[in-house]
């Protein structure tokens, strides 16, 4: 019985102090179901360009691209587009990005304002207007990467952002009202209010485990109740048939 009273006692603290944790678990498990991660990501408003193969004969090798920007050697170099024309993206010996245009040997970064806006308009397929562009050294805490970055946002109903990175004029990243809600949710689901990037820090391993307790206790005060209420049932059924003899 002791044990029964205390483990009662026990359940109903930690029940009253994990409850509403377990709530938000549970609403923020509906809202990150309910949401499909396409939308979340921005997908369904990417506007696919069909890119035709570029002549190899008339682009700059990359020994002669690296001569432009004056590198020796190169850690990474990769041929790719940039608003349908042949570039290369080349990681310097020091950690240096570049952009060269493949044909030209025109350097193109750091990318300008009016470079970003044009990559950002070519990407958004929404149904909204350009709003605004600025370069932004210290993103905020959504970009989840170090700056600097150009912050393009458009005027449609779920104010979609893209930000587009100004060593590389690639977008890195799609931010939107619905990615804020699913955002807000998820840094209650996993207890971590700063960025929502740490899911093993003690507060919810803590809040699972009492929350863990709280589930089996309850299960262990339920088969005791069942017991009982069993018990009084054959008790009662016994004295009935005791009083029809």
């Amino acid at each position: 019985m002791a044990v029964q009273k205390w483990t009662v006692r026990i359940h109903k603290w930690v029940a009253l102090i994990v409850g509403l944790q377990i709530v938000l678990w549970i609403a923020g498990g509906f809202v990150m179901s309910a949401i499909p991660i396409e939308v979340v990501r921005g997908e369904h408003k990417i506007s696919h360009h069909h890119v035709e193969p570029f002549d190899v004969a008339k682009l700059r090798p990359l020994s002669d691209v690296a001569n432009v920007i004056e590198s020796s050697a190169v850690k990474s170099a990769a041929l790719g587009e940039m608003l349908g024309r042949p570039v290369w993206r080349i990681v310097g010996q020091g950690g240096d990005l570049a952009i060269v245009d493949a044909r030209s040997g025109a350097v193109l970064s750091p990318i300008t304002e009016a470079t970003a806006r044009a990559i950002a308009e070519r990407d958004y397929k929404g149904e909204g207007a350009f709003q605004s562009i600025a370069y932004i050294e210290s993103p905020p805490n959504e970009y989840n990467k170090a700056g600097p970055v150009w912050r393009v946002q458009f005027d449609d109903p779920d104010a979609t952002t893209i930000y587009v990175d100004p060593s590389t004029g690639e977008v890195t990243a799609r931010r939107s009202q619905t990615w804020r809600l699913f955002d807000f949710f998820w840094k209650l689901h996993v207890m971590d209010y700063d960025d929502g990037a740490d899911f093993n820090h003690p507060l919810l391993i803590t809040a699972a485990g009492a929350a863990i307790f709280v589930s089996l206790s309850g299960f262990f005060l339920l088969i005791i109740k069942m017991r009982r209420s069993f018990l009084t049932w054959r008790r009662q059924r016994k004295n009935v048939a005791e009083a029809n003899i």
